[in-house]
């Protein structure tokens, strides 16, 4: 622990400054590149310098940013209209356009892209002008605004002039100029990028916000530090003084600290785990000649051996709420009732078990983040035990995010823990990634093999239904397969604790997606 606080210490040896946050969670951002990966921290460090059309505030209502109105047409049910806020420059100092919106948005559609799924039923973006814009979709989509609030825009010139026209092949482990360098139009400049040990950013100050926003943060130096004791550490002797990823067991003694504070807030996030159903064998298990998995009686009773109780109480220190599906409370589609329907019944769970032809159960390897969720290696090592009592050994792999995650969208993995926020807070979102079967431009997380052809075309009619009411009819619909199948096992919905001095002042964010602009500093 010295060795990594000394090179904290170091890091931030720069002059003391009321404007300077010194910011730590667990993990860096995956990359710069603004389309490659879709991923909660990697977002929050782009909210910084690139800029989305729409943003949502600490309040999670949507926010003008580099469109001031937006709304569908009146001539097309089709096409929305947007009109982009003018004056604005890129960090380079290159102005700001139309033509960088509709390069941006078709950059976005690539096949490397992770946002393609987002605005899978835009069939055109077109200029009208240099600040109007028009969004054709496939049918008229009422809820097309929510998909964009994390759909960054790039300067077209700029990335055609650092031959960063192509989105990074992340999964691959190509690194192009746009991974470790940014220009785009938001409130920091990126100063110096060393992934996985320090970013830091200086404000903007010709940024078109200067006069909206607090900015009073004028420099940020973001450090990720996967050791909970040495994030807290780091906390407690003042060399951090915003801290997302607050250990559970850690937040009496940092609230109770002189300066310091923990605000809380539950967050719009579900972790789960993911099964592999659909192959007909599977490898990471010592059954022969087939998959246990494939048995919705052996799932249903894997997910009966966890007790959700016992991880809220002792991983969690009573920081979590259990959950009986993968959507937040937050999402239109949630409902009280399904959330409820994830039940601990370990003779049961047996029963089922003999009943699918497992009695003496089978081995398997779970896949694990250690450097992502609240708690998530521990999750997974109580979910072994709980496992152990219903016959299934696991084999427990944790690993970086950056590991584990292509472990998942190149279905290399059979049993893995992932975790789901939903920015649109609409179940589509959930729906578009997760459920629906694998194609090129859908379904890119579903590692669980499920392909199921009449829940696959209503996915993909809830982006045109302006009928409300059969939407969310047909929402409920898919909700009750996904249920019934036990596509996956819920764990628990997050709660976020953030630590930070008693100088610095912000609302917790539901996305865990803190926007530095909003900052306050005394």
């Amino acid at each position: 622990m010295k060795t990594i606080l000394a090179c904290l210490v170091a890091a931030t040896a720069l002059p003391a400054s009321a404007e300077t946050l010194r910011w730590a969670r667990a993990g860096d951002a995956l990359t710069l590149d603004p389309h490659a990966q879709n991923e909660g921290p990697t977002h929050t460090i782009r909210h910084q310098m690139y800029e989305p059309l729409i943003i949502r505030d600490t309040t999670g209502a949507f926010q003008a940013a580099l469109a001031t109105e937006w709304a569908p047409s009146k001539d097309d049910p089709n096409v929305w209209v947007f009109k982009l806020r003018e004056g604005v420059k890129f960090h380079d100092g290159a102005d700001f356009t139309a033509e960088d919106v509709v390069f941006s948005f078709e950059r976005a559609k690539q096949p490397n892209s992770d946002m393609k799924e987002l605005i899978g039923s835009i069939t055109e973006v077109r200029a009208v002008d240099d600040y109007t814009i028009e969004m054709v979709t496939s049918g008229p989509n009422p809820i097309l605004p929510s998909n964009l609030t994390n759909l960054f825009i790039m300067d077209k010139g700029w990335t055609e002039a650092n031959n960063t026209v192509n989105v990074q092949d992340f999964e691959g482990g190509e690194i192009t100029f746009a991974t470790t360098n940014a220009n785009g139009t938001g409130p920091y400049v990126l100063t110096s990028r060393e992934p996985d040990v320090k970013t830091v950013m200086t404000r903007n100050e010709a940024y078109w916000g200067r006069d909206q926003f607090p900015l009073e943060v004028s420099e940020i130096i973001y450090t990720p530090i996967q050791n909970a004791a040495t994030r807290v550490a780091a906390m407690l002797s003042g060399e951090v003084n915003f801290l997302q990823d607050m250990p559970v067991q850690d937040i009496a003694r940092v609230d109770g600290a002189d300066g310091l504070m923990v605000k809380q807030a539950p967050q719009n996030r579900v972790i789960f785990f993911g099964m592999n159903q659909g192959a007909d064998d599977i490898e990471a298990d010592n059954v022969e000649g087939k998959n246990p998995l494939a048995d919705v009686r052996v799932r249903k009773a894997m997910s009966m051996a966890i007790n959700r109780d016992a991880i809220r109480q002792v991983v969690m220190r009573g920081q979590s709420q259990p959950a009986g599906m993968i959507a937040p409370p937050f999402v239109n589609g949630w409902t009280a009732e399904m959330d409820a329907e994830s039940m601990t019944d370990i003779e049961g769970a047996k029963a089922l078990m003999a009943e699918a032809g497992y009695a003496d159960g089978f081995s398997i390897r779970l896949d694990c983040p250690n450097d992502r969720y609240i708690n998530d290696e521990a999750i997974c090592q109580a979910a072994v035990g709980m496992l152990g009592q219903i016959g299934v050994t696991v084999n427990l792999d944790a690993k970086p995010k950056a590991q584990h995650f292509p472990l998942i969208t190149e279905s290399k993995t059979d049993f893995y823990m992932l975790g789901w926020g939903v920015p649109t807070y609409d179940s589509e979102y959930i729906f578009n990634f997760l459920v629906h079967g694998r194609e090129s431009d859908i379904g890119t997380w579903n590692g669980t093999g499920f392909n199921n052809a009449d829940v696959n075309a209503k996915i993909k009619s809830l982006a045109s239904n302006t009928d409300l009411d059969a939407r969310n009819a047909d929402i409920a619909d898919i909700w009750r397969v996904v249920q019934d199948e036990q596509l996956y096992i819920p764990i628990h919905h997050q709660v976020l604790n953030w630590g930070m001095a008693e100088g610095v002042g912000i609302d917790v964010d539901p996305e865990d997606q803190p926007k530095v602009k909003y900052f306050t500093m005394k």
